[in-house]
C-alpha cells in the first residue's frame, strides 16, 4: 500500500527507526520536523527523581506537538520520545521547515491543524489526570491495553506513567482488584477476569475509590 504523504512533503527524505530507539530527550536541540508514516512514538515527561508521565503518543499521519513548538520557539526539548514500534517518517530540516512555513499554504495548514489537534488532546490528558479519580483512569487504561482480549503484557511502571501516578500506587490498587477477583497478575502480565466491572468503572465519570 503506497504511503499517504501530503503533496507538500513528497520531495523530502524518509527515514526508518527501530522500535525502542530514543527520538529525542530533554535538553536536545530540535533541528527537524517529523511527519510519521508508520509506527508510533511515545512522549514522556520525566522528573528529576526519575518519575515518568506519558504526555501523548502519535502515529501514522500525525506530527509531534513538542517538536513543532520547539521549531517555532527555538527552545530545546523538555521531554523525551521513544519509538514504541518500528517507524517510518518524512523529515524536514529546520531551514526547510521555515521556508515551507513562509511559502506553502498547504504546509502551514498541515502544521497548525496537527498542532491544534494535539494540543486539544494534551488538554484532555491534563483534565483527566487533574479531575478524574484514579480508579477510573486505571480501569480505562486496562480496558484500552486489553483491546478485544483479556490478557496483555505491561509493567506497573508503564501503567503509572500513562495515568500520571506512582508505580507503588498502581501496584497497591491492582493488588486490591486482584483480591476482589477482578484481575489476575503474572510477571509482566495482567489478565482481566471480571471485565464487566472494569468496563463499568472505566465509563464512570467520578467513581470514587473501589476497594
Amino acid at each position: 500500500m503506497p504511503d499517504k504523504i501530503p503533496d507538500c512533503l513528497k520531495p523530502f527524505d524518509k527515514v526508518s527507526i527501530l522500535a525502542g530507539s530514543r527520538i529525542f530527550q530533554s535538553g536536545d536541540v530540535c533541528h527537524q520536523f517529523v511527519y510519521l508514516l508508520e509506527g508510533s512514538i511515545r512522549v514522556d515527561l520525566i522528573s528529576l527523581s526519575g518519575k515518568e508521565v506519558m504526555l501523548y503518543r502519535f502515529g501514522s499521519g500525525e506530527t509531534c506537538i513538542l517538536t513543532t513548538s520547539c521549531l517555532l520557539s527555538g527552545e530545546a526539548y523538555t521531554a523525551e520520545a521513544i519509538a514504541e514500534q518500528d517507524i517510518r517518517a518524512v523529515v524536514v530540516s529546520l531551514v526547510q521547515f521555515q521556508k515551507l512555513l513562509n511559502e506553502s499554504q498547504d504546509f502551514r495548514q498541515l502544521v497548525f491543524t496537527s498542532f491544534a489537534q494535539r494540543l486539544t488532546l494534551m488538554i484532555a490528558k491534563i483534565e483527566e489526570i487533574a479531575f478524574m479519580a484514579l480508579d477510573c483512569r486505571l480501569a480505562r487504561v486496562l480496558v484500552d491495553m486489553a483491546g478485544a482480549g483479556n490478557s496483555f503484557s505491561v509493567t506497573h511502571g508503564e501503567i503509572a506513567a500513562v495515568i500520571g501516578t506512582a508505580r507503588e500506587v498502581v501496584s497497591r490498587k491492582l493488588g486490591l482488584w486482584e483480591n476482589n477477583g477482578w484481575i489476575l497478575r503474572g510477571r509482566g502480565v495482567i489478565e482481566i477476569v471480571r471485565r464487566t466491572e472494569i468496563e463499568a468503572l472505566a465509563r464512570s465519570a467520578d467513581p470514587g475509590t473501589i476497594d
